[in-house]
């Protein structure tokens, strides 16, 4: 089942977020945009009933969510690090200054100076806001104008939005230092590690399946049975390795084919939350080779297996050199980044979408294949010439199963391309992919 997780904040931060909870696809995000920080209590006991986890966009929100809610349910905010003071003094850099005075708020003293050795800005003179944690937008402001009015000041560097426009309006010079993606991304993860849902799964048993890409035609390149043999230990050796890093249990079932056990919080925190497999990469690097890999989640493992074999042949289907994980519910995740870099993360695929994609012509190695190209190249865009390319079917056959699919309303015409002769070619949109990642 999907985290449901509530994001609380003002328009920008929210906007990042949302952006950056698609790398997440166990969550399931529950978004309220606020005016003020002030008005995120309100929000967060209406969602305090739907949601596990509540996610704010800063450090003042939080102190008056915490106010409000049980400690039953965790409350998380992003906070603001160097990194945003560092993108701040940057664009400060960009508009010609070099020395002056600085009034900083949100961040520490340390955080600043250190950001400022780093930069080699050490001619600017930093004032740090020295009051309560938790202070009030109009403390902060006055702060900011008692500092403005020294002969040497340059900037105010604020983390709060609310105050940024104060200035603004106060035609006091000023940068919002907003949160980085990277700082994002820490809390996504703190937030999903102190659910209950997380919790109960970290012991859970994953299955993988690991297939070395076409291995019968690499076999042939060889003329030594001896080299041959070389080639499997030291794919072995490397498929080990990797699956020590997961505190696994290995079985090589033949030649081409590994099996792997270990469990689900492991696997998450080794895959960055279900986004990349490093063996991919290492394997494509030491020995010029691609893996498929299907991981399976379920309640039993039976059922695990069952899902990882799934997983596998959602891989073939997609060209090699990618992984998928079928979860307990059936529901489908990936591809997960390999050799090659992705463009865009996936939410889960829904079971119940798949069976109506199938029901309309449009197979699993069809489905495989078209969202393997939307997570790698961004590509949702298809003439007919393309589609056929890319399912190895007749440009006929592509035709006729593009009618099919607008009929059933998984397609939809977008737009003309013009070519040099001949007549224009119609773009295909799969819209119901295009759904899926706005």
């Amino acid at each position: 089942m999907q985290i449901k997780i509530g994001i609380i904040g003002t328009r920008a931060v929210t906007e990042k977020i949302i952006k950056m909870v698609q790398s997440f696809p166990t969550f399931d995000p529950v978004v309220r945009i606020v005016n003020h920080e002030e008005e995120a209590a309100a929000c967060a006991v209406e969602l305090s009933q739907e949601v596990e986890v509540i996610l704010l966009s800063g450090p003042l929100a939080h102190w008056k969510v915490k106010e409000v809610l049980p400690a039953s349910i965790p409350v998380h905010y992003v906070p603001l690090t160097g990194a945003g003071l560092f993108k701040a003094l940057l664009h400060l850099v960009a508009l010609g200054k070099q020395s002056g005075t600085l009034s900083v708020d949100t961040l520490t003293q340390t955080i600043a100076a250190r950001t400022l050795r780093d930069l080699e800005l050490d001619r600017f003179q930093v004032v740090v806001y020295n009051g309560p944690a938790y202070s009030s937008p109009e403390e902060l402001i006055a702060f900011h104008r008692e500092q403005s009015e020294k002969a040497d000041f340059s900037m105010a560097l604020t983390g709060v939005e609310r105050v940024a426009q104060r200035l603004t309006e106060l035609q006091i010079p000023n940068e919002w230092m907003m949160p980085s993606d990277q700082d994002i991304i820490v809390s996504l993860e703190r937030a999903l590690l102190s659910t209950e849902s997380r919790r109960g799964k970290e012991l859970q048993i994953v299955v993988g399946i690991i297939n070395v890409d076409d291995f019968g035609r690499l076999v042939m390149k060889w003329n030594s049975e001896h080299e041959v043999q070389k080639l499997k230990l030291d794919i072995h050796r490397m498929v080990l390795g990797y699956v020590e890093s997961l505190d696994g249990y290995l079985i090589s079932t033949g030649g081409d084919e590994y099996l792997f056990f270990t469990t689900r919080g492991i696997f998450e925190r080794e895959t960055g939350g279900y986004k990349m497999i490093p063996l991919g990469k290492e394997a494509n690097k030491s020995y010029g080779i691609s893996l498929s890999i299907g991981i399976g989640f379920g309640i039993s493992a039976n059922e695990a297996g069952t899902h990882a074999r799934a997983a596998l042949r959602k891989s073939k289907e997609a060209g090699g050199n990618t992984c998928f994980i079928v979860r307990e519910d059936r529901t489908l995740i990936g591809p997960l980044e390999m050799a090659d870099p992705m463009e865009k993360v996936l939410p889960p695929v829904e079971a119940e979408l798949m069976r109506e994609a199938e029901e309309a012509g449009m197979t699993s190695a069809y489905l495989s294949r078209l969202i393997t190209q939307m997570a790698r190249y961004g590509k949702y865009e298809y003439t007919v010439h393309d589609l056929a390319a890319l399912l190895e079917i007749t440009v006929r056959s592509a035709h006729r199963l593009l009618l099919l699919w607008i009929d059933n309303g998984l397609v939809e015409i977008s737009g003309m391309e013009k070519v040099p002769k001949g007549r224009p070619r119609q773009i295909f949109r799969f819209s119901f992919l295009v759904d899926r990642t706005l």
